[in-house]
């Protein structure tokens, strides 16, 4: 369903797309309920490697410091 928050969000991380691979997951399907009882209340929510990064809005900062961060682990 059309999401304005999570349209904003990717908007916000395109020019970052060459340096990660989003996946989306639509809380609203059966198979994901987890995640839909988990962060219902709190899109977008962004995780990072697996990782819990941030919810709500895109934090630009964080988000490049962390992405920086993997960049430099993996070379």
């Amino acid at each position: 369903k059309p999401c304005p928050l999570c349209e904003e969000a990717k908007e916000v991380l395109e020019p970052y797309k060459k340096r990660f691979i989003l996946q989306e997951v639509d809380i609203t399907l059966p198979e994901n309920s987890a995640w839909c009882d988990k962060y219902r209340y709190d899109i977008p929510v962004f995780h990072l490697n697996g990782k819990f990064l941030m919810k709500h809005q895109v934090d630009i900062q964080k988000f490049e410091d962390q992405l920086m961060k993997l960049e430099l682990q993996n070379n």
